[in-house]
């Protein structure tokens, strides 16, 4: 909603958390999860009639290069390996498994997916992305997720998300967060004669979720499965501020027009079909985002 634009999850490290502000937010932020649950993987057989659908060139060299940003718990982060882990990954590797591909992940600016491919540099990209109108002009998406926007608070103070003027509220940078979300509240506050919100941005969502915990910020506004891993991990410092609100797609995006993007649907939809997509969610903890029906370019509004 990303909802990214946007979205991205929580990484760090619980020393990192009792350390001062400024060494949480610098020295101690880091792209790894030591912590990180241990999911297991579910098992997913090769099906020859869609793999059959694959250009050549993908059938050829046997991987599907995906671009992708860490980090994003639960859906893509790295573990205390460096290994790129979580359930966007576990969904991307049951869809190669399907077309008998080996997924590769390349890491990536969040802004420079999109560009990476339409240049021809990623086959696909995975990170959290909300498929948009707007996006749609210049790529496909393959929707595999519904996520909506979700605000958390400090434990005990509350803040309205429908009224948060004069509240500092963390966002991760080129989210929907950063660029309507919290913007249009706080145009909606200055339209009814009360102080703007405080927008702060920070490169990662790891180090927005940080400073709410922290204290440094009132509230943070971040896709659900984002901000719900956040509170699960720091359930006595932080909780939800009000409702899930604008449920929209999560989507891989592919160049426009390219015959991959059909094939992706027809793998993921044969996960849905086969119960191996519910199982994969459902070992993550994110089964509420969970759709019947993969479509591709199902943007709302």
């Amino acid at each position: 909603m990303s909802v990214r634009n946007g979205a991205r999850g929580y990484a760090r490290r619980a020393a990192c958390l009792v350390a001062g502000a400024a060494l949480a937010l610098a020295g101690c932020t880091t792209n790894t999860e030591d912590n990180a649950p241990t999911v297991e993987k579910v098992q997913v057989a090769k099906v020859d009639a869609i793999a059959a659908k694959l250009p050549d060139k993908l059938k050829q060299s046997g991987k599907l290069v995906v671009g992708v940003n860490v980090p994003y718990q639960p859906n893509e982060y790295k573990d205390g390996s460096g290994k790129i882990v979580g359930y966007d990954v576990d969904l991307m590797d049951a869809v190669a498994a399907v077309l008998g591909l080996r997924a590769d992940y390349q890491e990536s600016d969040f802004e420079k997916i999109i560009p990476a491919i339409e240049a021809g540099t990623y086959d696909v990209g995975m990170s959290s992305m909300t498929d948009t109108k707007a996006r749609e002009q210049t790529v496909d998406f393959v929707d595999y997720f519904s996520a909506g926007i979700q605000w958390a608070q400090q434990k005990g103070k509350p803040v309205d998300p429908n009224n948060a003027c004069g509240k500092r509220v963390a966002v991760q940078r080129t989210t929907i967060e950063e660029t309507d979300d919290v913007p249009n509240k706080s145009k909606a506050c200055e339209a009814a004669g009360k102080p703007k919100i405080e927008m702060v941005s920070f490169d990662e969502q790891s180090a927005a979720a940080t400073a709410l915990v922290l204290g440094q910020v009132d509230a943070m506004s971040a896709d659900s499965p984002v901000t719900a891993y956040a509170i699960k991990q720091n359930q006595d410092k932080i909780e939800a501020a009000g409702p899930l609100f604008e449920s929209q797609p999560y989507g891989w995006p592919v160049p426009k027009g390219a015959p991959l993007g059909p094939v992706l649907q027809e793998a993921v939809q044969h996960l849905i079909d086969s119960g191996d997509y519910r199982k994969i969610a459902e070992n993550w903890g994110v089964q509420d985002g969970a759709i019947t029906k993969s479509t591709i370019n199902g943007a709302v509004g």
